[in-house]
């Protein structure tokens, strides 16, 4: 797990990619049905947990996660990824869905959008990234 510091401070020198589960519609700032700031985290990227699943409800084949998963990460390995949601439980998703794709290493940031955004001094995103 990781907290706000950690997360800020891996965002800024680079270190880190930030991966958002919350459907695109409240990562981009469109709605936001929870917290008092719509937007996301600058320099996070979405995957929308649900994209994890197969047609049948269950998780994709460990290969397919792990070719889209490859992709997200383009070049980094997995314990360079923070998961985060609205609140870290969404987030837990993307984390497992990493474990069946065989990427380890992968870290959750619990106190997440809810967390980032009650700070009014933290940075805002809207829009796709």
């Amino acid at each position: 797990m990781v907290g706000v510091d950690s997360v800020a401070n891996g965002l800024a020198d680079g270190s880190q990619l930030v991966l958002d589960a919350r459907a695109p519609e409240r990562f981009r700032g469109e709605v936001e049905p929870i917290d008092p700031v719509a937007g996301h985290i600058p320099g996070a990227c979405n995957r929308f947990h649900r994209n994890n699943l197969a047609a049948d409800g269950g998780f994709k084949d460990p290969a397919t996660l792990r070719a889209e998963f490859l992709e997200v990460l383009n070049g980094r390995s997995a314990d360079k990824l923070i998961c985060q949601c609205g609140s870290g439980v969404t987030a837990c998703h993307n984390l497992l869905a990493l474990a069946v794709a065989g990427l380890e290493g992968a870290r959750l940031y619990p106190g997440s959008w809810s967390e980032w955004c009650s700070d009014p001094a933290r940075p805002v995103a809207t829009g796709e990234a």
